[in-house]
């Protein structure tokens, strides 16, 4: 991975983060952990470099899901940021504002994927045109996909 900058955070903005230095292999991981870390089939994972890896607004909340391994949330609205082990720290891919070139390159824990993870994105496609629509009309407080002087702690009031 480059050795651009990158910035990220969880949703709400409370926790944000600067890397500078080259990331690690992203990963995908399918134990029952990381099902249960990100609420979904599995995590993706990227390692932050030892050196250059900052924490700019707040930081994450840990949960110590093992002996050696804990994971970092934000404490604010929930959003999974973190794998922290023994051999250093992963971050959740979905945490960066660019993530058009951390596509994963491996699965790890293969054995523990969910049997039909595989044939996901063989279903159907919602191709619903109001639906869109309605999705366009709603109002996000959630943190734009970059870095922000100030941002409301408890999110944007309407």
């Amino acid at each position: 991975m480059t050795d651009r900058i990158r910035t990220g955070g969880c949703q709400c903005g409370a926790v944000r983060f600067r890397i500078s230095g080259a990331l690690g292999r992203p990963s995908i991981c399918h134990c029952r952990m990381c099902q249960k870390q990100f609420g979904g089939f599995f995590s993706a994972l990227v390692t932050a470099p030892e050196e250059g890896m900052e924490w700019t607004r707040g930081e994450p909340s840990y949960f110590q899901s093992s002996v050696n391994i804990d994971r970092g949330f934000c404490s604010n609205c929930g959003t999974p940021m973190t794998y922290r082990h023994p051999g250093g720290l992963e971050l959740a891919i979905g945490t960066f504002d660019d993530r058009s070139d951390l596509a994963p390159q491996i699965q790890v824990n293969y054995e523990a994927r969910l049997p039909w993870v595989e044939q996901i994105f063989d279903a159907p496609v919602l191709k619903d045109q109001d639906f869109y629509a309605r999705q366009e009309a709603i109002i996000s407080f959630q943190h734009p996909d970059h870095d922000t002087a100030a941002w409301p702690a408890k999110g944007v009031k309407i």
